[in-house]
């Protein structure tokens, strides 16, 4: 079925290491501002069989990331251990393991073109390189490189949906249906029913 983009919504996930950092009220409040709404929020430490499901990825991705993490190693002068597809799933199988070090705080947002919004806010996936005034370029400073050195997930605060899809498939892995709150906000009363005049449409 399709949804009216007014409706369309997306799924972040606060990591444990915007938790720990105390950083969820700063990312809600720039969320917030924006006038798109929560629709579900809650915390917990996530459970492996979700988490493999969520970042479950195919060979080709496992591949291409292996292939980068060669390289870096090489031009570092380390040793390269394994293959570069066993590189690539250690990708996976350290984030999961990250992601059970501590609670998460999960959230559906909802509103005109969330995802895409909210895929601005955040910023692009690697801390380093992502624009300032986005969220994971403002707050943190990690990079693909030093953690691939490390052996370790990237720690860039959220995870959030890419695509309308992906954003639908990921609700259902860690969202039920008593979690969601239908409500209407005053952002969408002043988008979406006033008229410039004052008068509602």
């Amino acid at each position: 079925m399709h949804t009216h983009p007014k409706k369309q919504q997306t799924y972040l996930m606060v990591k444990p290491d915007g938790v720990q950092r105390g950083l969820v009220g700063d990312i809600i409040k720039r969320i917030e501002a924006t006038g798109l709404k929560i629709s579900a929020l809650k915390m917990f430490v996530p459970d492996e069989e979700n988490l493999l499901t969520h970042y479950g990825k195919a060979d080709a991705w496992y591949q291409s990331k292996g292939e980068g993490i060669v390289k870096n190693r090489e031009a570092a002068g380390l040793p390269i251990e394994k293959e570069a597809i066993d590189y690539g799933r250690g990708i996976i199988q350290a984030l999961v393991s990250y992601m059970q070090c501590g609670p998460v705080v999960a959230m559906v947002i909802e509103g005109n073109q969330a995802v895409a919004v909210i895929k601005k806010l955040v910023g692009s996936t690697e801390p380093a390189t992502s624009d300032v005034g986005t969220i994971r370029g403002d707050l943190t400073l990690d990079s693909y490189e030093i953690a691939n050195l490390d052996d370790r997930a990237v720690r860039n605060l959220v995870h959030c949906s890419d695509e309308p899809e992906e954003a639908q498939r990921e609700i259902k892995i860690w969202m039920s249906e008593s979690d969601m709150h239908d409500y209407r906000s005053v952002h969408e009363a002043m988008l979406y029913d006033v008229n410039l005049d004052g008068t509602p449409e």
